[in-house]
């Protein structure tokens, strides 16, 4: 197994793929100093499940991926992948069969890890196994970087044990001896909780025991019971029945006596009905006569309608004429009056156009005066607003001084306070204190430095996580499928059983045999055991007595005579004595039965005399000569071979294959205990990974808290450290700004001064100017005013002129108006007294219509034909009369009859209810008896056997049932709940047997385990002892080395390093030269490679202590030991370089990033040489 490539992507300095092909057994590692050379050995140890940072030169895990440089982004993740040859199928586990093994790890920056082997994904635990024994790992021996050479003779004794223990390969030994001493404890938990059962379980069958006994009293107690309710119900059912009977003949007397009260009923209806039509008749001739009679009653009315209507009419008419006439002598009125004011009109409308004339003349003359007056406003205006102007330049020129001056004040002003302000800084600056700022420094780098750990064990706890979930996660699929395991060879052994139970009680014999008390008997196949595959020949052999059942004499059974069973059944009577078989060659069928009565031994020999055993059918066939008449050679099949035939074997009644399930159901019994066992064991194993990984998630979440407050708290103390570093600096800068801000404060008081000295003589100047401009402006004024008012006057006049002659054309045009308004009153009178005219002579015609002679002739008429009517009514009422009083008589007498038939009814009703009450009685009863599955015969035979009433039969119901609540709570299951306590008892005590048995093997097997760690332990250290005996001198060139156990017993001792470099005393080790610990440690290292050779070798700047004598013997050693391992090192040592058969050179041309290339030998040596 040699290691073929390593491939390296954002991992560390290597931002970019990088291939690294390792074609030979000594490869070398060149370059200068921080090129990343020593990223490669970090590499492997990561690949190989590395979990500390600190062991990887970082702080953090994501530390390994690349950081990225000013040119570069950092990346998102980091791999590396080991690819190695697998030809001599050294790697352990299930990848031993593959020629080529790739070994990757993957970590992202969200912190996810994850490792491969051959592109699978797996578990770092698969990769640990995978070198197992080996020498390799991410802390083994054969991976030794810069300082671990002195670290590993420095060790402690019990450290350097473990280069020894991996170099002995007894690392899958502690393994096998942890994995057995976790099911030693699982063992010894399971008993433990197997006795806690056990106890329990017998605590439990003494109370069964008592609940038995009562639910046996209460089940006599409920049958006796039953029986009694049952003949109750019987009794009630006969006595229902009888009741039934009886009112059923009274109630058809009460039917038959009601029929002749309504034959009597109808006569009497059919003379009412004949009455009720006569009286119809006489209702329809009073109605006609009353007809009639509305009739002429109607005529009168209209008549004497028809003369109250001309009469109103006529009124009504005249009061219309009377209004006609009053309008017509208003309408005339009001005509004259319009004429008279339309001649006034005439008058006043001359006088308003003469006033009309004079005012449009005076508005003409006073229009042309005022346009003088507005030129002269508006020279005076012009020369006003010039002066204005003259005056506002001046007071602007005033109002930018005055504001000058006070921006000098107010500047003047701030400069002051400035100037203050800035004393005031001065005076109150003080600078932070160095020696705090230290302080805080190194409080800082503690607390990085405790954040640094805790993220490091939360890395751990991390990648351990998932490993103990794994675990949980296996051990759940493992406790799932030993459950399914069970739940079938359960399901499996009641399938059995149930088919068993039925087959023992078939549908045809079971009533038969409990009729004669034989149900409780068991069939001989339950007591027969024979050697497994011969069940059929058995079955074939005995066929129906398979079944037979046992009787203490065969002449009991001359009592079935009468009553055969309907089904084939035997029965047999063990004899006190065996009979003695007849010798014969042949293997006897009954010789395979395995029983421990003579009896049925002796019954079995008698029914299977003559039947013999072959293994197959051919066997048998070549035997059959040796057969005597009768005799019979069963195979397994059960086929039979005689004499002179052959008999198929098959099946033929469900009873076949009796004997086969209960050899099946006796093995799966087994199996289920043994499983239950595996069950148990394995959900407890289940409970401690849950527990173990509950345990690991809390520890993960409290270290996850732990590194947060550490990070947190650095955090804190970084914002301190760097706040007060900033507020150092900010003083002193502070101190100097105010400085400068002073003298520049000064310099600008002065110049303000100058500014305000000036400004006060330039407004002295303008305010003379002013009151000049202001005085000639007041003149120029006044001229205005008085202009402005001449022209308010004149077209003030001019306004009043234009309202006037307004007014007047207004007038007119009223006067207009006037008269247009008069003409169409005029108009409307004469039209309005046309129309009055004619209503008139309408109404007047009108009148001359309305007449009433006609109407009162034809009234008298009418009234004398009304008097006729009224007569004729009078006498068809008296008929109709007579004929409802002998219709009221005919009803009463139905109604007597009908009143005599109630009481008839009401009996008949009762009858039917009484009948109906003893029918569902009878039916209650019965359906009762029906619900309860009740034999009736046999229940109305205990009743004529016992004698039993009715009086007495309900209180001993009632007496039974207080004895039954006197009972209390009855466990109905407790019989059955007993028999399985007992039978669960039975399984537990065999399964603590079967506990105790598999401790004291496990607590054999670690014993044997020990032993044979120490055996090989003892023999590696030997070995090791003795390489190392002879690689110390010929690194030193003289001089002797041992290694010592500091202890008596090797397994849990140490280990010390004795070296005597040549010259020298045995000394301590710690006294050696750097140097010399350098060889002491490759001494060692290479002694264990004597041993057990790794597949690989790193070493990283061993040969740094080394002077070139020493580094010539250690290159001389390592090439000889390049023949068995290969080496891949790092060395800036040009001795070291001679003896590499291939160079590989890492440069770092990009700023932080790692790059591999191409080696000159000779240019190597010549930078090697540069370089001392």
């Amino acid at each position: 197994m040699r290691l073929n490539s390593i491939k390296l992507s954002g991992f560390k300095s290597f931002a970019e793929p990088t291939n690294f092909l390792l074609p030979g057994q000594l490869v070398g590692v060149v370059g200068p100093n921080g090129c990343g050379k020593s990223n490669i050995m970090d590499a492997v140890r990561w690949v190989l499940g590395e979990s500390k940072a600190s062991e990887l030169r970082g702080e953090s895990m994501q530390d390994v991926i690349f950081n990225g440089t000013t040119t570069r982004k950092p990346a998102s993740r980091a791999s590396v992948e080991l690819v190695f040859d697998n030809d001599d199928h050294r790697a352990g586990g299930q990848w031993n069969q593959f020629g080529e093994i790739a070994v990757k790890r993957v970590l992202t920056r969200d912190g996810n890890s994850s490792y491969l082997i051959n592109n699978q994904v797996v578990r770092r635990r698969d990769v640990q196994d995978v070198f197992l024994g080996t020498g390799l790992g991410p802390r083994a021996y054969a991976i030794i970087g810069q300082g671990t050479i002195s670290r590993i003779i420095e060790s402690k004794p019990e450290e350097l044990r473990l280069f020894l223990e991996e170099a002995a390969g007894v690392s899958k030994y502690k393994e096998r001896r942890r994995e057995t001493e976790n099911r030693l404890s699982d063992t010894r938990e399971n008993l433990t909780r197997v006795e806690d059962i056990l106890r329990e379980l017998n605590t439990n069958l003494d109370k069964l025991e008592k609940q038995a006994e009562v639910a046996q009293k209460y089940k006599a107690l409920t049958a006796t019971g039953t029986l009694r309710q049952h003949q109750l119900w019987f009794l009630k059912r006969t006595e229902s029945q009888s009741e039934q009977d009886r009112i059923q003949a009274e109630g058809l007397a009460a039917v038959n006596a009601l029929e002749s009260r309504m034959a009597d009923l109808r006569r009497i209806e059919s003379e009412l009905e004949t009455v009720r039509q006569a009286h119809y008749a006489a209702g329809d001739q009073v109605n006609q006569a009353q007809g009639r009679l509305y009739e002429a009653s109607a005529e009168v009315g209209r008549l004497e309608a028809e003369i109250r209507f001309v009469v109103e009419g006529r009124q009504r008419v005249e009061v219309r004429l009377r209004t006609l006439q009053e309008q017509a002598t208003e309408w005339a009125t009001r005509r004259n009056d319009a004429e008279v004011a339309l001649e006034d009109l005439a008058e006043l409308e001359l006088l308003g156009e003469d006033k009309n004339e004079v005012l449009a003349a005076q508005l003409e003359e006073q229009a042309q005066h005022l346009p003088t007056l507005e030129d002269a406003l508006r020279q005076a205006q012009r020369a006003a607003s010039d002066q204005r102007a003259g005056v506002a330049q001046v007071q602007q020129q005033i109002g930018v001084l005055a504001a000058e001056q006070r921006g000098i004040e107010e500047q003047a002003r701030q400069m002051d306070t400035r100037r203050e302000r800035l004393l005031a800084d001065r005076n109150k600056l003080v600078a932070p204190d160095d020696h705090k700022l230290a302080e805080q420094q190194l409080l800082l780098e503690q607390a990085q430095e405790a954040s640094s750990v805790a993220q490091a064990r939360l890395e751990t706890l991390t990648d351990s996580a998932p490993e103990l979930d794994e675990h949980r996660r296996n051990q759940q699929q493992t406790v799932n499928r030993e459950s399914a395991q069970l739940a079938e060879l359960s399901a499996r052994l009641d399938a059995l059983r149930a088919l068993q139970a039925k087959v023992k009680t078939d549908g045809k014999l079971q009533p038969w045999l409990q009729k004669h008390g034989l149900d409780h008997l068991q069939g001989l196949w339950s007591r027969l055991h024979i050697e497994q595959g011969w069940e059929n020949a058995l079955e074939g052999a005995l066929r129906e007595r398979l079944g037979a059942l046992e009787v203490s004499r065969l002449e009991l059974v001359r009592a079935f005579a009468q009553d055969a069973p309907p089904a084939k059944l035997a029965f047999y009577s063990p004899p006190p004595a065996a009979s003695v078989p007849a010798q014969t060659t042949l293997p006897r069928l009954s010789d395979l039965l395995r029983l421990h009565d003579a009896g049925q031994k002796a019954v079995l020999d008698d029914w299977l005399q003559g039947c013999f055993t072959a293994a197959n059918l051919e066997g048998a066939l070549g035997n059959r000569d040796k057969l005597q008449p009768g005799e019979v050679i069963y195979v397994r099949t059960g086929h039979a071979v005689g004499r002179h035939s052959v008999s198929f074997y098959a099946p033929d009644s469900e009873q076949a294959g009796l004997l086969a399930r209960a050899q099946e159901i006796e093995n799966l019994e087994k199996q289920l205990r043994a499983q239950v066992l595996i069950s148990d064991e394995a959900r407890a194993l289940l409970v401690r990974f849950e527990a173990a990984y509950a345990d690991a998630a809390q520890r993960l979440a409290s270290t996850r808290n732990e590194a947060g407050e550490a990070q947190q708290k650095a955090h804190t103390l970084q914002v301190q450290t760097l706040q007060l570093s900033q507020q150092l600096e900010q003083a002193r800068s502070r101190s100097a700004q105010i400085a400068s801000d002073l003298a520049e404060v000064e310099g600008q008081l002065d110049e303000l001064q100058e500014r305000r000295v000036t400004a006060e003589g330039r407004f002295e100047e303008l305010d003379m100017l002013l009151a000049d401009a202001q005085q000639r402006h007041a003149e120029l004024d006044d001229q205005v005013m008085a202009t402005e008012r001449k022209l308010g006057a004149s077209r003030e006049q001019l306004r009043s002129l234009e309202r006037e002659k307004q007014e007047a054309t207004f007038s007119l045009r009223s006067l207009d108006a006037r008269k247009a308004e008069l003409s169409r009153g005029i108009e409307t009178a004469v039209a309005q007294a046309a129309a009055v005219a004619s209503e008139a002579q309408r109404a007047q015609d009108e009148l001359a219509r309305l007449n009433d002679a006609a109407a009162q002739g034809g009234l008298q008429q009418a009234l004398a034909d009304k008097l006729l009517r009224e007569q004729e009514l009078g006498a068809q009422r008296s008929q109709y009369d007579d004929l409802t009083a002998k219709l009221r008589a005919s009803d009463e007498r139905r109604l007597l009859l009908e009143r005599e038939l109630d009481p008839l009814r009401a009996r008949i009703t009762e009858f039917q209810l009484k009948e109906q009450a003893s029918r569902l009685g009878f039916e209650q009863y019965n359906q009762l008896l029906s619900d309860a599955k009740a034999d009736l015969e046999a229940v109305a035979l205990s009743i004529a056997q016992d004698n039993v009433r009715l009086a007495g039969l309900q209180g001993e119901i009632d007496r039974i049932n207080r004895d039954i609540a006197a009972l209390g709570a009855v466990n109905l299951a407790a019989l059955d709940e007993l028999a399985a306590a007992s039978e669960r008892k039975q399984f537990l005590d065999a399964q603590t047997a079967d506990l105790q048995e598999a401790m004291t093997t496990l607590e054999d097997a670690i014993k044997k385990i020990d032993g044979e760690t120490r055996e090989l332990l003892s023999g590696t250290f030997n070995q090791v002892n003795a390489h190392f005996g002879k690689m110390f001198p010929e690194l030193f060139g003289g001089g002797n080395a041992r290694l010592v156990i500091t202890g008596e017993e090797i397994l849990d001792s140490g280990v010390q390093v004795v070296a005597q470099p040549p010259g020298k005393k045995n000394q301590s080790i710690a006294l050696l030269s750097g140097g010399e610990k350098a060889l002491t440690a490759i001494a060692l290292v290479f002694a264990i490679f004597q041993l057990n050779p790794a597949p690989f070798c790193l070493l990283d700047e061993v040969d740094a202590p080394l002077d070139d004598a020493n580094t010539e013997r250690y290159a001389k050693l390592v090439s000889r030991m390049s023949k068995e391992t290969q080496f891949l090192f790092i060395s800036h040592n040009k001795i070291a370089m001679e003896m590499a058969k291939q160079l590989i050179g890492v440069t770092m041309q990009e700023q932080g990033v790692s790059r591999i290339v191409a080696v000159d030998m000779d240019a190597a040596l010549s930078m090697t040489e540069w370089s001392e």
